[in-house]
């Protein structure tokens, strides 16, 4: 049976390729979010999920979220 090729990669490397990606598509969302004042969470997306673990983080003083004008430089 053929097996797929493999590729080895440290953290390091996946960080260096992962969160440029991740910030672009969380920036993508939040632009569209900007312009449409709308966005939908389902309680079953795992993104909804993460929000209301951010929210209890929050909460406790466990995140320090940054404000409008750290994010956007407006």
């Amino acid at each position: 049976m053929p097996t797929s090729p493999s590729i080895v990669i440290t953290m390091d490397e996946l960080h260096t390729v992962l969160e440029p990606l991740i910030r672009r598509v969380v920036r993508e969302e939040l632009t569209d979010f900007k312009n449409n004042n709308t966005f939908f969470l389902d309680s079953s997306m795992p993104l909804y999920n993460d929000m209301q673990d951010i929210i209890k983080r929050k909460a406790q003083g466990q995140v320090k979220l940054f404000s409008h004008e750290e994010v956007w430089g407006e």
